[in-house]
């Protein structure tokens, strides 16, 4: 992403929704049925104790900011000056409407502030 930004280069976000995890399904060592992480070992990168912890601050800032999980995740990569567009994945009409929704919501500098926060604090949690 810095060279998209340093080149002026516009960059299309892959799984913005870190396969799900930033969804909140997966949390609280939560495994749905039929899930993508719950089918396919190749998927678990986001499933590590720091992305978990991170997802959580993610949470309460989303909660706090009265959005919910994927609403804040997908206006934050909306909102980063060097992305394009973003691949969007639902598996029913309602995922899909929240997504497609999420494209109109404005963070504030008070919650991008926080996103920042939990970023630097936990810069990698997924290597």
């Amino acid at each position: 992403s810095e060279v998209s930004l340093r080149e002026n280069l516009p960059l299309l976000a892959y799984s913005p929704l870190a396969f799900g995890v930033l969804t909140g399904k997966y949390r609280h060592g939560a495994m749905p049925a039929g899930s993508r992480l719950a089918l396919f070992e190749r998927f678990k990168r986001y499933s590590k104790p720091q992305g978990f912890a991170a997802v959580e601050r993610y949470a309460q800032i989303a909660d706090e900011a009265g959005l919910s999980l994927t609403a804040l995740a997908l206006a934050f990569v909306n909102d980063r000056p060097f992305v394009a567009s973003n691949i969007i994945g639902a598996t029913s009409l309602e995922q899909l409407a929240e997504n497609i929704a999420s494209a109109e919501v404005t963070l504030s500098p008070d919650v991008l502030d926080a996103i920042d926060a939990v970023h630097a604090e936990i810069s990698n949690p997924c290597p």
